[in-house]
């Protein structure tokens, strides 16, 4: 019986395959360090690079998992497979994190001032998520499609609670919920000037700012944003509220109390930077989040309380405040 031929026309289907630049070792290369013979021969990575390269699979020897450390050897063949940019970063363990709540699938965290997210034209270092990759080595993820369990991100000089998925599986989840408005986000935040009403929404969409492409607006052509929010104190000359995102847009808080006359305490991009005394950035603070973890199915609340670098000018305030009444009670006595 002649062998099946597969019908013209017609093509199997399945998920693209993966491009492999096959690469046969050079006889000058038998009995090097596989690691050494790639950053020697292959200059397109460093050493490093090219050791965690095939950690995470994107090199194999002879189409089977290899080590950095392996001696090679004649007619050995190297297969290179594209793998995403964060699969090159080199961990960072001596960035601190602070761990709220950890599962099977998820890490809640209290982000710091001061710390980017994940890299960017000039924060390639240093970031959350070299801090990640050190902690949890599992994010690391060839594929590229995780991003390295972020969910969400917070600005370099906001703070607070902010969750990562520990699997592909959980990043989906958590993003879904997001998407969803399952998720529930409140932030602290100091405005300049005085907000007569108790209660607020601002109902305003947000786009890029065509003068300057590193802004947002607000926009009429721009995606739906809600912010709502609620007076906890009034203080000299700056109000203390308590906000609420339904929808998350880059720098959202910032852009829409802006919007409505009200600039964040601190903030030098959409404001001019006025600040109490002792406030050194934009005060914006992440402190509950709301949501359910894909691995208990549980909702669960996480609260990031004030850092010192905002509850001390803060407090300068209310003690101005204290002094004020002070005066007024001792004139009236």
């Amino acid at each position: 019986m002649s062998p099946e031929r597969r019908p013209r026309g017609r093509r199997e289907t399945g998920p693209p395959a993966i491009p492999v630049t096959v690469h046969p070792v050079a006889l000058y290369g038998v009995r090097m360090r596989l690691d050494a013979y790639l950053s020697r021969y292959l200059p397109e990575h460093s050493r490093s690079e090219w050791q965690r390269l095939i950690e995470v699979g994107g090199v194999t020897l002879n189409r089977a998992p290899t080590k950095p450390s392996v001696r090679l050897a004649a007619n050995d063949q190297l297969e290179i497979r594209p793998v995403a940019s964060h699969a090159l970063l080199e961990p960072d363990p001596t960035i601190e994190l602070k761990v709220l709540y950890e599962d099977q699938a998820m890490v809640v965290l209290d982000k710091p001032t001061g710390l980017v997210v994940h890299p960017a034209p000039g924060h390639e270092t240093g970031t959350l998520v070299h801090a990640l990759l050190a902690r949890f080595p599992e994010l690391r993820d060839p594929t590229g499609q995780m991003r390295p369990g972020i969910v969400h991100r917070l600005d370099m000089d906001t703070s607070g609670v902010m969750v990562v998925g520990k699997t592909r599986e959980a990043v989906a989840a958590l993003q879904q919920q997001m998407q969803n408005g399952k998720i529930k986000k409140r932030y602290r935040v100091l405005v300049i000037g005085t907000i007569q009403e108790e209660h607020g929404l601002i109902d305003a969409p947000i786009g890029r700012d065509r003068d300057h492409r590193q802004r947002m607006t607000v926009r009429g052509d721009g995606r739906p944003a809600l912010t709502e929010f609620t007076v906890l104190e009034r203080l000299p000359g700056y109000t203390y509220v308590d906000a609420g995102l339904p929808s998350g847009r880059t720098h959202q808080l910032r852009v829409h109390f802006t919007h409505i006359g009200y600039p964040i305490a601190g903030d030098r991009t959409y404001g001019r930077g006025r600040a109490p005394a002792g406030l050194t950035r934009q005060f914006v603070h992440s402190r509950e989040l709301t949501l359910t973890s894909p691995a208990t199915g549980k909702e669960q609340t996480f609260v990031a309380e004030l850092p010192a670098d905002l509850a001390e000018p803060l407090e300068g305030l209310r003690e101005l405040v204290r002094a004020a009444r002070t005066v007024t009670e001792e004139r009236a006595s």
